[in-house]
């Protein structure tokens, strides 16, 4: 087991790589009474194409499989995990999303109980037709409740626009049609696939003895048989700025019209993790001093009426894919496309872009990311799911601090292009014509 011990916030973390392949992180932290733990796979819902272990040809399965097999996962030949987790004392949940499957528990008693539950039933699938099918009407019922959230909708709107071809488009939980092909038999393939421990994470935080728990962990990995697992071997469309949607207009049930504009990164990502993480974090900054709360920008399209504060920005990469999105609420909505493409397109000679905002930027990220590490949730979540190679949430402060405006200008070069950009209107149903 290696230590690593990160002086500047006063954490130490324990790493080891198990025969299995399984990556085990335990992070101890004084003064809590809760341990929270997250078992996760390099599996989500874009992964829809792949070629299962032993065959040469890949294979498509229907869309929201990645959800369908989450949900599965807890129901047993003897019952429901949920309530084995009850039992004893502890909460757990899970969560599918474009990348990543991830099933947790937190408790405060018989820790090492529910790790070993935790590991055990997520090692152990059961699924048979007949509850396959049962599951089908469960999930129907929540596809059909995003259906109805304005917001959900609207964000896959963009990524509709932005990915017309790659999966990245398609609702996480898939569509009351796709679900309905599912199939044990698509299950078991999916699951042999990418559950295997070489394709996982195991991440504890909170109380604990890390010896303890992972001589544990060691011994119940080592009580189970897997066999050697190749490389897993995905397929995506390829897509050019050419099949980008530039402009594009949806009808829901709000009372106020939305205006949104996004943008597809096109370029390539660094591939070393350290950089892919400082990337990341300029962009985020870029963003924060061209139209955060505290600049000039947002201030004037406020007191113009474009925006409220309903508008807001998001930054997201992961495997494959970034985009970035901005917009909200609006009376205006074609001059508030209008605004922000004229922001964005002028980033390179904007005011906004200074040396004294960039340092208070950074100085109010820096408090934000000490405050983050005060939930236990928030770390195990941020180290299950980035895959920044070596670098890791606990890097934060050293790449927040290397950050110069160079790199925001870099990112100003790189990421915002026209012919990447999209603009996505949403209206009342009872403007439709």
């Amino acid at each position: 087991m290696e230590k690593k011990v990160y002086e500047l916030i006063n954490e130490t973390l324990y790493t080891e790589t198990l025969p299995n392949g399984l990556k085990v992180t335990l992070l101890p932290k004084e003064g809590f009474h809760k341990t929270y733990a997250l078992f996760t796979t390099d599996y989500g819902s874009i992964d829809e194409e792949f070629k299962p272990i032993g065959q040469d040809e890949f294979v498509k399965v229907p869309d929201g499989i990645a959800h369908f097999l989450e949900h599965k996962m807890f129901e047993k030949e003897d019952g429901d995990v949920f309530q084995l987790f009850g039992k004893q004392g502890a909460s757990a949940n899970a969560f599918t999303s474009f990348t990543k499957t991830s099933y947790l528990f937190s408790s405060t008693d018989q820790v090492e109980k529910n790790l070993t539950t935790l590991l055990d039933f997520v090692q152990a699938p059961y699924f048979t037709e007949e509850t396959v099918e049962k599951e089908k009407g469960i999930i129907g019922q929540e596809i059909q409740m995003y259906d109805d959230d304005p917001n959900w909708r609207t964000f896959f709107g963009l990524l509709q626009a932005m990915y017309p071809k790659h999966p990245l488009h398609i609702d996480i939980a898939g569509t009351i049609d796709s679900i309905a092909e599912i199939t044990a038999e698509d299950l078991y393939l999916c699951y042999h696939t990418f559950y295997h421990p070489s394709n996982m994470n195991l991440f504890v935080v909170g109380k604990m003895d890390p010896e303890a728990i992972m001589t544990l962990i060691r011994d119940n990995q080592a009580s189970k048989a897997f066999e050697a697992m190749p490389p897993i071997e995905r397929k995506f469309p390829v897509e050019t700025s050419e099949d980008i949607v530039k402009e594009s207009t949806i009808y829901l049930d709000v009372t106020r019209p939305k205006a949104y504009v996004g943008i597809k990164g096109m370029e390539e990502l660094p591939t070393n993790g350290y950089e892919l993480l400082r990337k990341r974090t300029a962009t985020s900054l870029l963003f924060q001093l061209l139209i955060g709360t505290t600049s000039d920008n947002y201030l004037t399209m406020y007191n113009e009426e474009l925006v409220d504060d309903s508008f807001g920005f998001e930054f997201n990469m992961d495997r494959g894919f970034y985009f970035a999105d901005f917009g909200g609420d609006t009376d205006q909505p074609e001059a508030l496309v209008t605004r922000l493409k004229e922001i964005l397109l002028t980033a390179q000679d904007s005011p906004e872009l200074t040396e004294e905002r960039l340092t208070l930027l950074k100085k109010r990220l820096m408090g934000n990311y000490l405050q983050s590490l005060n939930s236990l949730e928030y770390i195990a979540n941020q180290f299950s799911k980035d895959s920044f190679g070596e670098a890791t949430l606990f890097d934060m402060m050293n790449v927040i601090n290397s950050i110069t405006l160079k790199d925001i200008y870099d990112v100003v070069e790189s990421f915002i292009k026209e012919d990447t950009m999209v603009t996505l209107y949403v209206y009342p149903k009872n403007k439709e014509s």
